[in-house]
């Protein structure tokens, strides 16, 4: 299953289409972006800030640098310029990290403690990886949506489209 180029597509695309859609988002106004839509975590704004929390989570824990944060939807940044900033730089983070990809640590058992259900789970840390980047693509999704439904145009957000 497991290739390492694999994971540094998905942090480029992750990195590209956070672009696309941060760019996006400056066209809106604040209130537009924190507008309740009935979307899962509200808002735009409160997505992306749960797009944000899940990547540094994740992180924290392959780095074996903890991220405390007290809930899943709580809002990390209220200022979307400071969102933007975070999550450029996390992007960054991802990026590097995933250049940095031991195949053996990958299939390795990779245990933590989830902040849905605070249970102890052990799966294989490529299991996991490949979890954050799915998250990503999901949620991304619903902000694309979100985009729309208020008259914005999020472009075309398949992979090939990174390469140009």
């Amino acid at each position: 299953m497991y290739n390492g180029n694999y994971y540094q597509l998905m942090a480029e695309y992750n990195g590209w289409m956070n672009q696309k859609i941060y760019a996006v988002c400056l066209e809106m106004s604040d209130a537009q972006r924190k507008q309740n839509l009935d979307a899962f975590f509200k808002s735009i704004h409160g997505t992306l800030n749960h797009l944000l929390y899940g990547d540094r989570v994740w992180m924290g824990r392959f780095t074996d640098r903890p991220f405390s944060a007290s809930a899943i939807g709580q809002e990390l940044y209220a200022d979307f310029h400071e969102l933007k900033a975070e999550r450029e730089r996390t992007d960054r983070e991802i990026i590097n990290w995933t250049q940095q990809l031991d195949p053996q640590w990958l299939n390795e058992p990779f245990e933590y403690t989830s902040n849905v259900d605070n249970n102890s789970r052990v799966l294989p840390a490529w299991v996991l990886v490949t979890h954050m980047f799915n998250h990503q693509t999901h949620h991304r999704g619903q902000v694309t949506t979100l985009i729309k439904q208020l008259g914005f145009e999020p472009g075309i957000t398949d992979i090939p489209w990174l390469f140009g």
